[in-house]
């Protein structure tokens, strides 16, 4: 699936602003073992960031950091201009900051719908008498929330489902309504981690569309973690390259692909 030229990418393509997200020579250590060692990126506003490596390499302890779950013994970490490095997960999120999870992590015995409306709780602000009531605003809030839900159920296609348990969902769907969830939340950076694992051919185009289709209609500035290449290359405008916690590339995926080091430890391809 060749990726289509689209008005982000364009702006992408030209003179650099202030990036959207910073990692400023991050180094996280758990005991004796150093997961990630002065490792700094950028990430600009609209780009798609693919961040890659063996298992192992550091990539999840990376968004891990910059959603606020681990803090850096060393480095820091930037958002739109201001420093975030030791603010919890929850304010993380607060600041527009959405992600998903390897392992998908939804509430099983809720329906998707409801899954989804957790994506809303940081938009979500009432008086606890009022809400008890639910009269005047909050029934109104209520109401605008439940309409952005559905906006976000139309546009992953999951109407069928809105109702179902996500826990008796097939594997390929619980991962689009994680996607919905972290939507919901209307990022300004979303985070996937490993958005396709366990999926087979057809819930990956699928789901390749979707990212596409995020970026390419709300403008959304996403970085990903994904081992299959071919993906990677057809919808990232970037592709960071992580090895044993250290950064060994950096660049479009056309260069990068070529790049001896990324073939060494990444790519498998063998010296002539």
């Amino acid at each position: 699936m060749a990726r289509p030229r689209s008005e982000t990418a364009d702006v992408v393509a030209g003179p650099r602003t202030e990036p959207l997200l910073r990692v400023e020579s991050i180094t996280v250590r758990f005991g004796a073992v150093q997961a990630l060692s002065d490792v700094s990126v950028d990430i600009h506003r609209g780009e798609i960031v693919a961040i890659i490596g063996p298992n192992g390499a550091g990539k999840t302890t990376l968004l891990n950091v910059i959603s606020g779950f681990y803090h850096p013994q060393q480095g820091r970490i930037v958002f739109q201009g201001r420093d975030r490095t030791q603010l919890k997960p929850f304010d993380v999120a607060g600041l527009g900051i959405a992600r998903t999870f390897q392992n998908v992590a939804l509430f099983k015995g809720m329906s998707v719908l409801d899954n989804i409306m957790t994506g809303r709780l940081l938009k979500m602000r009432g008086n606890f008498l009022l809400d008890a009531l639910y009269w005047g605003p909050a029934r109104r809030q209520e109401l605008e929330h439940r309409a952005a839900v559905e906006r976000v159920i139309d546009f992953l296609e999951i109407q069928a489902i809105r109702k179902t348990p996500a826990g008796r969902l097939p594997y390929g769907l619980q991962k689009r309504v994680e996607l919905a969830r972290a939507l919901a939340a209307e990022p300004h950076l979303l985070l996937l981690d490993e958005p396709m694992a366990g999926m087979n051919v057809e819930e990956k185009e699928d789901m390749s569309r979707f990212i596409l289709d995020v970026h390419d209609e709300f403008g959304t500035t996403i970085a990903l973690i994904e081992h299959d290449m071919s993906v990677v290359m057809d919808i990232s405008d970037r592709v960071v390259v992580l090895d044993y916690g250290r950064k060994i590339a950096d660049g479009p995926p056309e260069i990068v692909r070529k790049d001896q080091a990324v073939m060494d430890a990444y790519l498998g391809v063998a010296h002539d």
